[in-house]
């Protein structure tokens, strides 16, 4: 879809004024559409004439989307293991499946992971496509790329879904990017478009003031990263089989352009979010950095980790690793503690799925109440060092 002026302007200025993008100036007395424009239609409503409207695009897109069917679950591995957000997906995977009245695949790609195939099959799979190879053993761009893309050339699915972890978003656009279709990035939510069958993509817009959907009709697969912890994880049937597909490599040492001399582990369990089933989190009611101690202790006495508000992070009291939130990480522990957090939409949308939610707090009014299933209004810096001392007397007495 594009803009275009017409013959009939009249030079009135009237579009300069309106363009919330300022892609509009006047040459000549005419107006100019430039190339920041996106196209919001706010100019084609404002014009008295009617000398601005919108030009349909019509493209010719030479793919037989009938030919592309299934929705695969990209596993990601670490360290020997799948990681949460592969087994959420394949649980949500599922249900789209389902609708679409397809089958659902795992897709692993590693050294020696054919073993972790039971683990996707119990988690809801059909099928498991399986790439193995010493050039696999830890991840890089190129090698896992070409193992991706040559699956969806021979395979054809018609739905992609990967974690937004570091990996899923290096490798999702790498891979969307070479076979020609488009990526949805950073979802938070999942379904079936009604009218059109599509799958129908959630994600924050506009710095997460909306909520956007989107819909990829012309190119196959459909593809899109999605948030850790925005899904819960299927119990596991263990009862469960499926077909395992192995795919051999046509990955060449010379195509992998990177070396990995050395892995140093610099985040401890401590800020492993998304795994962690216990998370403390701090906030600006700590009043300052120094009292971001309390929370550690806290998180250290329970064997959790430890998250902060987007206005700790910004403050530069915590590493935005521990960002818990809209721009941050979105988690789902069993245990989510909120200290000093008022409760603002963005950190709300971060971790509302946490199966139980305590919160302290000096505001007995602050939004965090509304969604805790516990609360404690007082100043955190005298709550916190009580609650640790209780906790570590509970761990010695067991």
């Amino acid at each position: 879809m594009a803009v275009i002026v017409t013959k009939e302007c009249i030079g009135c200025g009237a579009c300069v004024s309106v363009c919330p993008f300022g892609a509009i100036a006047m040459q000549d007395g005419k107006a100019v559409i430039g190339d920041a424009c996106t196209a919001c239609g706010a100019c084609v409503d404002t014009c008295p004439v009617g000398a601005i409207v919108r030009e349909q695009e019509v493209k010719e897109v030479a793919m037989d989307k009938t030919a592309y069917k299934d929705v695969w679950v990209y596993i990601e591995v670490a360290e020997g293991k799948p990681r949460n957000v592969g087994l959420e997906l394949l649980g949500e995977g599922r249900k789209l499946a389902d609708a679409m009245g397809q089958k659902l695949a795992g897709v692993l790609i590693g050294e020696n992971v054919e073993g972790l195939a039971k683990e996707a099959f119990a988690a809801g799979a059909d099928k498991v496509y399986l790439v193995e190879g010493p050039e696999y053993k830890h991840y890089s761009t190129d090698a896992y790329t070409i193992a991706v893309t040559d699956l969806i050339a021979a395979y054809k699915p018609s739905v992609i879904l990967l974690g937004a972890t570091n990996d899923g978003r290096d490798l999702g656009p790498r891979v969307a990017c070479r076979i020609g279709t488009g990526l949805t990035a950073d979802c938070t939510g999942l379904g079936i478009d009604e009218q059109t069958g599509l799958v129908a993509w959630t994600r924050p817009a506009f710095g997460g003031n909306i909520m956007a959907t989107i819909l990829c009709p012309d190119h196959r697969p459909q593809m899109g990263t999605v948030r850790p912890k925005v899904f819960k994880k299927p119990e596991p049937d263990y009862g469960r089989t499926g077909e395992l597909i192995r795919v051999a490599s046509k990955v060449k040492p010379e195509d992998i352009r990177s070396k990995l001399v050395e892995v140093i582990k610099v985040c401890t369990t401590s800020c492993n979010l998304e795994e962690a089933e216990i998370i403390v989190s701090g906030g600006r009611g700590l009043g300052k950095p120094e009292n971001f101690c309390l929370v550690e202790n806290l998180a250290d006495a329970l064997g959790g980790a430890v998250g902060a508000s987007r206005a700790a992070v910004d403050a530069g009291w915590k590493p935005a690793l521990h960002q818990v939130g809209q721009t941050g990480k979105t988690v789902g522990p069993k245990i989510y503690f909120a200290c000093g957090i008022s409760g603002a939409i963005q950190h709300l949308a971060g971790m509302s799925s946490s199966d139980i939610v305590i919160a302290v707090n000096k505001d007995p009014d602050a939004p965090i109440f509304k969604v805790a299933d516990y609360g404690i209004v007082g100043d955190v810096c005298e709550v916190l060092p009580i609650l640790t001392e209780e906790f570590k007397k509970i761990k010695q007495a067991g």
